[in-house]
């Protein structure tokens, strides 16, 4: 099994910040990509971030530039800075893990449980 541990969402006013962090543990042979997607009320979930194992990043149009992905290979964790915040980025914001399990050796998606951001205008 492998587990995803989110943190860092909350409540913050237009222009501020805050850091997502998911921790990833269990039973993980190698992790290839790591990243963070979002789901508004209404709308489809969508990619916002993501870093594979070499260091390349790749980002949504709308948050280049206020947001940073970053990860720690040893500690298997994958964060969010997130600057400049507007009101538009309030979301369920889910931890996604592109990982080889050990227990088959076979790659899997995993997901985390999710964490509310909410901008504040």
């Amino acid at each position: 099994q492998v587990q995803l541990v989110e943190s860092g969402g909350g409540l913050v006013q237009a222009g501020g910040s805050l850091r997502l962090s998911c921790i990833a543990s269990g039973s993980i042979f190698s992790i290839n990509a790591m990243g963070w997607y979002r789901q508004a009320p209404g709308k489809q979930r969508e990619l916002v971030a993501a870093i594979v194992s070499g260091g390349r990043t790749n980002y949504a149009d709308s948050v280049k530039g206020r947001f940073t992905i970053s990860r720690d290979n040893v500690k298997n964790t994958v964060y969010l800075q997130m600057n400049s915040l507007k009101p538009e980025d309030t979301a369920v914001y889910y931890c996604n893990v592109d990982a080889v399990y050990s227990g088959n050796y076979r790659r899997y998606d995993y997901w985390g449980q999710g964490t509310q951001v909410t901008v504040s205008s």
